[in-house]
């Protein structure tokens, strides 16, 4: 398996490739890293030194790549935080080639938009990108329940609300790919107050997973789902199955990362939960 993931670097810590890039290759898979920018951690400590770089060095990378004649063997790209808007339109330039190269080629797109709590984090104008050209573009997307409310313009308070409004994001995206969409960190009226869920929507049929909430605050972790989720999707060709894999997989790290009591998460040190998570979590159909 090969993947093309276009995402952010930092040398210390694990957010964008520094988090989906080990995972995916602990499982197996050869992950063909675009760097977007390379910072020295991520900007949740306030401060950072690096740099940003520009679309251009993107499509660059992506032409160097496919003059090795690599394209042909790309199963899937994978996206995340998006600068700005040039860089989203190198991103849709790589999935163009891609899929012009590989028949079958899927985009999983993860829209970088903001949080519950947080409201909106990135810069304007990429919200907008993400809801009219990035999932329009996209196979597989993977919001927050944020994320999937600001994309729809619809409240998502119950289960069947977030069902309707992933049904509804579906309509939008790439009408030849499986239109798989993949909800995190959602919390809605049915939801225990010791848990917390993720939904899968794919071909009408909705899968859930309920996990112990744990007591931690981290980045990257999304950037570990979409990665995780893409793999087993991938590999299983079933969004129900991606789900209790990738579920399983994230618990055991961010458990691991909780009882550390550390900042960021342990991606080396719990990697046996990539390839055999210590606590299995069954989805339900729903």
């Amino acid at each position: 398996m090969n993947i093309l993931s276009i995402q952010s670097w930092v040398a210390y810590g694990h957010v964008g490739n520094a988090s989906a890039m080990f995972p995916l290759q602990r499982l197996g898979a050869e992950v063909w890293a675009v760097n977007t920018v390379q910072f020295s951690n991520h900007t949740g400590y306030g401060t950072w030194r690096g740099q940003v770089f520009g679309a251009e060095l993107v499509r660059d990378l992506v032409q160097g790549i496919e003059d090795r004649g690599a394209l042909p063997r790309c199963d899937a790209v994978l996206s995340g935080y998006m600068g700005d808007a040039a860089i989203g339109e190198a991103v849709l330039d790589a999935v163009a080639r891609v899929k012009a190269a590989r028949r079958g080629a899927l985009y999983c797109c993860d829209p970088v938009i903001g949080d519950v709590g947080r409201g909106i984090f990135v810069r304007p104008g990429i919200p907008d990108f993400m809801r009219d050209r990035a999932v329009p573009a996209a196979d597989i997307i993977t919001p927050n329940q944020f994320e999937l409310e600001w994309l729809t313009g619809r409240p998502v308070t119950t289960l069947e609300e977030a069902k309707a409004a992933a049904a509804a994001v579906q309509a939008t995206m790439a009408p030849d790919g499986p239109r798989c969409v993949l909800v995190t960190s959602l919390r809605v009226a049915e939801t225990p107050e010791d848990q917390i869920e993720m939904l899968a929507a794919e071909g009408g049929q909705f899968h859930r997973i309920r996990t112990p909430m744990l007591p931690l605050s981290v980045n990257g972790a999304g950037d570990a789902i979409a990665a995780l989720f893409l793999f087993h999707r991938l590999q299983s060709g079933q969004s129900g199955a991606a789900l209790g894999a990738a579920a399983s997989s994230i618990y055991g790290l961010l458990r691991r990362t909780s009882e550390a009591g550390s900042r960021e998460i342990l991606t080396v040190a719990a990697q046996e939960e990539f390839v055999a998570p210590s606590r299995a979590f069954l989805p339900e159909a729903c």
